[in-house]
């Protein structure tokens, strides 16, 4: 379950490391900068929400929210 901004970090490097992908072939794919994706995968909060799910859409990664 993903709770907290290292927990979606762990997700996106793990998915991209288990597709081989490189963070600069994600950048050119999601349009998404090299150093905003070590961020995420680093965990940082300020990340925008626009940008995590460009990510996830890129790598194919479901997210399901629950109220």
């Amino acid at each position: 379950m993903v709770r907290t901004a290292e927990d979606i970090g762990e997700v996106v490097r793990k998915r991209r490391k288990a597709l081989g992908i490189t963070q600069k072939s994600l950048a050119l794919q999601t349009g998404v900068s090299v150093p905003t994706i070590i961020a995420v995968e680093r965990g940082n909060e300020k990340t925008g929400i626009g940008v995590v799910l460009a990510l996830c859409e890129g790598l194919g990664v479901d997210l399901t929210a629950r109220a």
